[in-house]
Order: C-alpha cells, then sequence, then structure tokens
C-alpha cells in the first residue's frame, strides 16, 4: 500500500534535486555499494503536477481490441509457482524463474528439476527472482544472466548477475551491476535483451513506484541501460563519456518496462505498464527520454489526471498505448516458421487483460492486429526452438501453455 507524500505535491524539477529520491549510487559498480544515508520508505502517491502543461489529447495509435477466441490449439504442458520468466536453451530445454527465488529446469521429456545457487532475493510484492536470459555464446560458455531484486539494508534494489551452468547448480555466480538507489517500491523492469551482434545487452529498470527517478539521470531508475557482458557501461552510449549512471543510459523516462525484444532489422522495442491506463509499446532510440512521469496516456491511480503525451512533443511517444489498461508482460518478436502468416509479428503476453496479443510491425510502425482471450494472466511469452509459441502464467500454479497451429 502506498502512503501519500508531500513529495507528490512538488514540480518535477524541484523532486529531483530534493531527498525525497534515494541517494544515487554508481549504477555500473557491481561491488556492494557503500551504507547510504537513511532514505523514506513511503511511496508517493501521484506524479508530481505539472500545471505549466496544457493537455493535449492523445487521438492517435490507441490499439484496444475487441476480444476474440483464439486461433490455434493450446496445450497445457506444465505449472509453475508465481513465475516471472522463461528462456529456452540451445538443446530445448527450458529455464524458468520463480520469484520467491527458485530456478527451474524443464527437460525436453517435461520433467522439471531445481537448480540451486541462485542469489538472496527480497522476495516480496512484485520483486524476486525475475529475468533469466541465456547468453549468445552458451554453446561454449555455459552462461546465463539472473535480474532479481537483490536484499539491502534499506528496501532492495534491482541487480544483474552471471553464472554457469552445470548440471544441478550455478557455478561461478557473480553479480555484475546494481541499479542502486536502494529503497522501497516494486516495478522492477528487471527484463534481459542481448544485442543483435551478441556482443551487449539492454537491461530495463523500473522507477520502483517512485515517479521522479525516471527523469533524473544520475539515478537508474526508470532506464534503459546498455551494458557490456560484464555489466559495464557499453562503449558507444549516448553519454559515453559522462561516467556514472549516465554513461550506462540508453533511454530514459520509463515506468515499468516488462518486455524488450530486437525485431529482425535490429529495432529495440518495448512493453511498458503505465498507470491507470496508458500501457505502451515503444521504439527505443539511443538517447530519447520517453516522458515518465510528466506525461502518459493515462491517469494517476487516484484519478488525478497525467497530460497525454502530444503535450510534450519533445518526448518520444508510444507508438501503440492502451486504454484501459492491458497490463502488458512479456515482449516476443516473432521468426519462426511454423507460423508463417506471422512471422515479423510482435506478440505480448497481457496480464489484467488475460489476453495474447498480435501486432504487426512494419518498419518503425506498429498495428493492432489481435487480441485473442486467453482467460488467464500471460506473464512472459517465448519462441521455441521448432516455431512454437509458449506462454507463462502468472501466480499460484500457473500454466505453461503451448501453442501450435490447428489442424
Amino acid at each position: 500500500m502506498t502512503r501519500f507524500s508531500l513529495c507528490a505535491l512538488l514540480p518535477l524539477s524541484a523532486l529531483v534535486i530534493t531527498a525525497c529520491s534515494a541517494a544515487p549510487s554508481p549504477a555500473q559498480n557491481a561491488a556492494a555499494p557503500a551504507a547510504s544515508p537513511p532514505v523514506s520508505m513511503e511511496l508517493p502517491e501521484n506524479s508530481p503536477l505539472e500545471p505549466s502543461i496544457v493537455n493535449v489529447p492523445a487521438t492517435t495509435g490507441h490499439a484496444n481490441l475487441a476480444p476474440s477466441a483464439p486461433s490455434f490449439t493450446i496445450t497445457q504442458i506444465g505449472k509453475f509457482d508465481s513465475p516471472f520468466a522463461m528462456a529456452f536453451l540451445p538443446d530445448g530445454r527450458l529455464l524458468v524463474t520463480e520469484k520467491a527465488g527458485h530456478l527451474k529446469l524443464r527437460a525436453t521429456n517435461g520433467s522439471v528439476t531445481e537448480i540451486t545457487g541462485v542469489p538472496k532475493v527480497a522476495a516480496d510484492g512484485q520483486g524476486g527472482l525475475l529475468d533469466v536470459a541465456v547468453a549468445p555464446d552458451f554453446a561454449t560458455s555455459k552462461r546465463i544472466y539472473l535480474s532479481y531484486s537483490e536484499p539491502r539494508s534499506q528496501g532492495s534494489s534491482l541487480a544483474l548477475a552471471s553464472a554457469t551452468l552445470g548440471a544441478s547448480s550455478l557455478e561461478n555466480l557473480k553479480v555484475i551491476w546494481r541499479a542502486g538507489s536502494d529503497g522501497p517500491g516494486g516495478q522492477f523492469g528487471a527484463v534481459i535483451a542481448f544485442a543483435p551482434d551478441g556482443k551487449s545487452l539492454f537491461l530495463s529498470s523500473g522507477e520502483r513506484q517512485r515517479f521522479t527517478p525516471a527523469q533524473d539521470p544520475d539515478q537508474a531508475l526508470g532506464k534503459i541501460l546498455h551494458l557490456t557482458l560484464d555489466g559495464q557501461p557499453a562503449p558507444g552510449n549516448p553519454m559515453a563519456s559522462a561516467g556514472g549512471v549516465r554513461a550506462a543510459t540508453w533511454s530514459s523516462g520509463h515506468r515499468n518496462p516488462y518486455g524488450l525484444a530486437f525485431d529482425s532489422a535490429g529495432r529495440l522495442w518495448e512493453t511498458e505498464m503505465g498507470p491507470k491506463g496508458g500501457d505502451e509499446l515503444n521504439l527505443i532510440l539511443p538517447g530519447r527520454n520517453y516522458g515518465w512521469p510528466i506525461v502518459s496516456n493515462g491517469d494517476n491511480y487516484s484519478g488525478q489526471p497525467i497530460p497525454d503525451h502530444p503535450s510534450r512533443p519533445d518526448f518520444e511517444a508510444p507508438k501503440l498505448w492502451w486504454n484501459p489498461s492491458i497490463s502488458p508482460g512479456g515482449l516476443l518478436l516473432y521468426s519462426g516458421s511454423m507460423f508463417p502468416a506471422w512471422k515479423g509479428s510482435a506478440f505480448i503476453g497481457a496480464l489484467s487483460a488475460e489476453a495474447l496479443i498480435r501486432v504487426t510491425l512494419n518498419g518503425d510502425t506498429a498495428t493492432p492486429a489481435d487480441q485473442w482471450k486467453m482467460d488467464m494472466r500471460i506473464r512472459d511469452v517465448v519462441q521455441a526452438p521448432d516455431g512454437a509459441i509458449w506462454l507463462l502464467g502468472d501466480g499460484d500454479d500457473a500454466k505453461l501453455l503451448r501453442l501450435t497451429p490447428k489442424g
């Protein structure tokens, strides 16, 4: 439960320099941060008021569709407890994270074993063991990456670790990046996507329900970071020479990015949970600011309005947006052959909408195509090695589903 804070009444320009935000620490330094001054464990209720902005309503990009019946065959092939993400190994086995701090390995015959040696996690609310990603050179390195909410002396922080996957345990586990700004809140983002050349990675970092850090260039919250495979700022970043958090930042002004994927042309796409409405599909461009919490095509949960994106055209607007909310989870850019008509489409798992959403992409243009009613909250969506689409549910006894063509 959030509590009302005086921070919510201040304009954003004032909040960025006040103690309402947790003290920043060098996000690219994976060493455990030094003890920080005491921080407030209360969360603001609303985005900062911006009385100088005249609202200009958004009139394009609205993507809500009427739900339709699935046009594919659905097969349940497993269950997991409060999972967050899944990733295929080259041999067809599947890694699945459970937020309580469990890493499961599903064999091709459907049997499931637990991988030991995972890091300790702060498994509260939206936190826990979050994304899992298989290194591009896994065939030789056996390396995987995990993102998670790390327990800190004051709240928690998003962390990124790498490890070697053994037969039944993780080995050589190393924390390679920490967000810093320890404190309260959920909305970790935490999604990992490797660059198309496999030489670097992108990591989404949510703003932890604190609003203003998304516009603070010295906090790694509300950002998409571009890092080397060992967690350092990647060369060529927009502010590479600035040092600190700025050197690792690829884009800013994000709320809670839960989907991150590259298309065949190397464009980076992102799905992002908005507030009350205003969920987004964004094309992520280097150095761009996506406006949160100054603009959104949704409103605060209290009902206090937020100016729509066209009110500040200097911010990058979403390609598509949903109001009412769909609560987007994982994002898949389909490249398989099992569904040839859908090659190149984006698939979005929807939590509150209990749907699988398909979007067609044409260059930098996105068009809503289908919204299939799945009657379950969808946390993640991935492509199997054979081209089937796999869905991972949300919550206790979450289903694992395999989608194949009818007939």
